[in-house]
């Protein structure tokens, strides 16, 4: 990349939306931890210090010598960055009398500060803070206030150094993205040039040098990551991709050859191994979900392994790696605990002696997107939900069946053919259809059933990090509901999800 903004962070739950923020203006940025602050590379243009649910006053509080970066670069510390920039300058920030949680009216004190070029005064911004400043270095200067706090907002004199108390990012603050568009485009001078074109057209190249003429293996699942870096390295490398696509019998219903027929389309050089019968005989038995996750990973990285070797001369695996599963490896407090197991193929390059190449490695969800649409995926590819590489096994509560499985992609199918026909599928981040180990009574004509229950899942989101239930029609749930029971024999009963995440997850298992 010729220019960057960087994002330090200190451990803030908005960390990645400021990530995303900074994006959205077509510039390219990194996020590193607190720790991490030798600014040395000169495509480095600007630094933003997040926010904390720490309090600078703690005795174990994140906390690194800003100050050796002052005056090197631009820097913008937000909430508890910018008090850490007082803090260690010498200047005072103490717990708040007025804790200032939600919406507040910014006052712009200076008019001329450069941060605040085009705000308009009065704008609304948006509040998270226990501690305040209360005094600043003698070389700061407040350029702004609120109702509560008198240094809402500062500078320091004949250096690019900013700090403010609110939080630019979050869509609270009404003018937050012109903030930092003041910040890193007219203070920082970055060009906005950074567009999935150019990351197309850059990617392409540098895959180019990094293989030359090797072969390359990469596994395809039909969603979105592994399509797009599937199209990515066929520009790169042509004849020299193999991907496989493996049918573990645990897909929606008619998937395999569906999918494998849009990727035939699309010129791909695609090998299509059918094996559900042996993992549904390694799940025989298995309750517990990281058992069943386990056997299904271990049995998709056997096949794959011995399809990758019928290939000649492949020395690189493919990996669909994207840049929130980079962010995790080196977040601030270490990786998080694991909460489930995830699907990939990460025991091969140690078996298989292969390097490993993630082109998606510096792209969020949402900018994978653009990128397939840019590189003319078809859309129902590019915009499919995501879904999980166990499958339908994970979205069988206890021991999964073949006859559970069929029972299950008839749900599923009605549930996701009803969300595009009444417009709804685009508007939903992720849908799923869970079969329960419940059985309830019921009446049809005039006979008592005990069938099975099934729950619909529909969630919101950007990232899939955090996730809000949809807020679905009721006419459509009620539509879809009785189309269930009276399409699918075995059950009798359908529910729906309201649970958000956190606390729960948006899988089941």
């Amino acid at each position: 990349m010729e220019e960057k903004i960087i994002i330090l962070d200190f451990g803030s739950q908005y960390t990645q939306l400021i990530a995303r923020r900074v994006r959205e203006l077509k510039v390219y940025c990194e996020i590193w931890p607190f720790s991490k602050t030798d600014i040395v590379d000169p495509a480095i243009k600007g630094v933003i210090l997040s926010g904390s649910p720490a309090s600078v006053l703690d005795a174990n509080s994140p906390a690194a010598d800003i100050r050796s970066m002052r005056g090197r670069v631009p820097l913008l510390g937000i909430c508890y960055g910018a008090q850490l920039l007082t803090h260690q300058s010498g200047g005072t920030v103490m717990p708040s009398k007025h804790r200032e949680y939600g919406r507040a009216k910014l006052e712009i004190t200076d008019p001329d500060s450069r941060l605040f070029r085009d705000i308009k005064n009065g704008t609304q911004v948006w509040m998270s803070h226990g501690d305040a400043i209360t005094g600043l270095p003698a070389d700061f200067h407040a350029t702004g206030s609120t109702g509560d706090i008198t240094t809402a907002a500062y500078e320091i004199k004949n250096e690019d150094t900013f700090g403010i108390q609110f939080h630019p990012e979050v869509h609270h603050t009404k003018e937050g993205s012109r903030i930092l568009f003041n910040f890193v485009v007219g203070i920082c001078g970055c060009s906005q040039e950074w567009t999935p074109e150019s990351f197309i057209e850059q990617t392409v190249q540098e895959l180019r040098d990094m293989i030359g003429k090797d072969g390359v293996v990469l596994g395809l699942s039909g969603g979105v990551d592994s399509s797009v870096a599937a199209v990515l390295l066929n520009r790169a490398v042509g004849k020299n991709l193999t991907s496989i696509f493996v049918d573990n019998g645990l897909l929606r219903k008619n998937e395999f050859e569906k999918v494998l027929g849009k990727y035939r389309e699309m010129g791909l050089q695609v090998v299509g191994v059918r094996s559900g019968e042996l993992f549904l005989k390694d799940l025989a038995g298995l309750t517990d979900p990281e058992m069943k996750r386990k056997s299904i990973g271990r049995n998709f990285i056997d096949i794959f392994e011995r399809e990758a070797r019928k290939i000649m001369d492949v020395k690189w695996l493919v990996q669909g790696t994207i840049y929130p599963d980079v962010i995790e490896s080196v977040s601030v407090n270490g990786p998080s605990v694991t909460i489930k197991s995830h699907h990939n193929v990460g025991g091969l390059p140690a078996k298989m002696h292969l390097r490993v190449v993630e082109p998606l490695k510096l792209l969020f969800k949402d900018e994978v997107r653009k990128v397939g649409n840019a590189l003319g995926i078809d859309p129902e590819i590019v915009n499919r939900h995501p879904f999980p590489g166990p499958g339908l096994a994970i979205r069988i509560i206890g021991e999964v069946t073949g006859e559970k499985v069929q029972l299950l992609q008839e749900v599923d199918e009605i549930f996701i053919e009803g969300l595009r026909e009444f417009g709804l599928y685009d508007r939903v981040w992720q849908s799923a259809a869970i079969l329960l180990p419940v059985r309830s009574v019921g009446v049809m004509g005039d006979e008592r059933t005990y069938e099975n229950v099934v729950a619909l899942r529909a969630v919101t989101s950007t990232d899939g990090m955090t996730a809000d239930w949809a807020h679905l029609p009721y006419e459509f749930l009620g539509t879809v509901s009785t189309r269930i029971i009276n399409n699918v024999k075995g059950i009798n009963r359908v529910v729906y999800d309201i649970s958000s995440k956190p606390p729960a997850t948006i899988e089941w298992e």
